[in-house]
């Protein structure tokens, strides 16, 4: 039986690069039979990734059959995952995010959840020894994950481990940190060919607050006036997208990994009251700066109020 290896829907780079190590690693050291796949298309920078370490692009699939055995990463979140994924044989979750519930296996699992701010990163350190024996593309897909986790160590979530690690990384890859995190910001920052609704969705996450749905949507970029200038056509897809998804609303953020800003786009009175309540903001227009706002899960997420 082959294990599917998987992280979250609207893959990112950690979520499609996580499941290449992990199946590398049950392949090739475990013995086992196992596959990344994607639970939809990668987006710009993870597919710079596959492209810089010629990997394959993994199948996307849209559900689990019952009983397949799955490997989740990179997420905990039922949400998140394939509608079936109560009905798989789960049998182990790797993972940074806090825990949410509602995920059923159908026996003892192994468990790895810690603080640190990329999956790779508890990974490499699951390996042990054997993260030696790790080819330069898996090396290569490690450190390109723990970079745009931690927005190359700009990120409040990242640590003294997961630079550590992406340091020793690059420097058996003989890469300059900065210039490799410098291509793959240019080609995160790339969305000229995306929809509105696409940028909306490439990154982004349900999550409720007080009964209240949103869909918290970030966009990491070296170009934040590519996209803030169609602040317009976004506002108006924002409503379409919550309307499609079943949410209330879509709250999408415009981060600006230079200047360490985040931008909130204020489509209605709904989105300002949550930029005033939640950030302390005061807004006047139809999007506000938050300073020093970088991560969704640490600055964004836990703050949220209606």
């Amino acid at each position: 039986m082959t294990t599917l290896v998987f992280g979250h829907k609207s893959p990112d780079t950690d979520s499609t690069g996580s499941p290449i190590l992990w199946s590398w690693y049950l392949n090739e050291i475990k013995g086992e039979q196992a596959e990344p796949v994607l639970l939809g298309e990668p987006n710009t920078e993870a597919a710079f990734m596959l492209q810089r370490w010629d990997l394959p692009k993994p199948r996307i699939i849209a559900d689990v059959d019952a009983d397949t055995a799955v490997v989740i990463v990179d997420t905990n979140n039922p949400a998140e995952l394939p509608a079936s994924i109560n009905n798989a044989d789960i049998r182990a979750i790797i993972d940074h995010h806090k825990l949410v519930g509602g995920l059923e296996t159908k026996g003892p699992i192994d468990i790895t959840v810690r603080p640190l701010a990329c999956t790779a990163t508890i990974m490499v350190d699951l390996l042990g020894d054997d993260a030696a024996k790790m080819p330069d593309a898996i090396k290569g897909a490690a450190l390109t994950c723990i970079l745009s986790d931690t927005l190359e160590f700009r990120s409040p979530t990242t640590t003294a481990h997961d630079r550590a690690v992406a340091e020793k990384l690059a420097g058996e890859l003989g890469l300059d940190v900065s210039a490799y995190a410098a291509d793959m910001f240019a080609a995160k920052s790339d969305v000229s060919s995306f929809s509105d609704a696409e940028l909306i969705r490439m990154d982004s996450k349900e999550y409720a607050v007080d009964g209240t749905k949103f869909r918290v949507s970030v966009l990491e970029t070296t170009a934040p006036g590519v996209v803030l200038d169609r602040k317009a056509s976004l506002a108006t897809s924002m409503v379409d997208v919550a309307n499609e998804d079943g949410v209330d609303q879509v709250l999408l953020f415009v981060v600006d990994i230079l200047n360490e800003e985040a931008t909130l786009l204020v489509p209605n009175d709904v989105v300002k009251a949550v930029a005033e309540k939640s950030f302390g903001a005061s807004v006047d227009g139809d999007a506000v700066v938050l300073p020093g706002v970088m991560s969704r899960k640490k600055q964004i997420i836990p703050n949220l109020k209606v």
